[in-house]
């Protein structure tokens, strides 16, 4: 059987006063993080974010494409697209 995953459109807003999901901004999920753009620090508590919210891994959340841009593609290992979008409705 083949691992399931998904690549997740997110909308990265670094450097806001706390983490969270701030809604859907087109096919793309909208978070906010407290960290800021430096050195790959705000995809760090994105991924952490992510993971904890959807009940995931640490490891098991990537950024797969957008490291220096604010629109990601976010793979989630172990989840379907409508399973993730469940859990953050949840």
């Amino acid at each position: 059987m083949p691992a399931t995953h998904c690549l997740l459109p997110v909308k990265a807003i670094p450097n806001a006063p706390s983490n969270a999901v701030a809604g859907w901004h087109g096919d793309a999920l909208k978070v906010k993080v407290h960290a800021p753009a430096l050195e790959g620090r705000a995809n760090a508590e994105l991924c952490e974010f992510l993971a904890d919210r959807l009940g995931l891994a640490r490891r098991a959340v990537t950024v797969a494409q957008g490291l220096k841009s604010p629109r990601k593609l976010v793979r989630l290992a172990g989840l379907t697209l409508d399973e993730a979008k469940a859990r953050l409705r949840a």
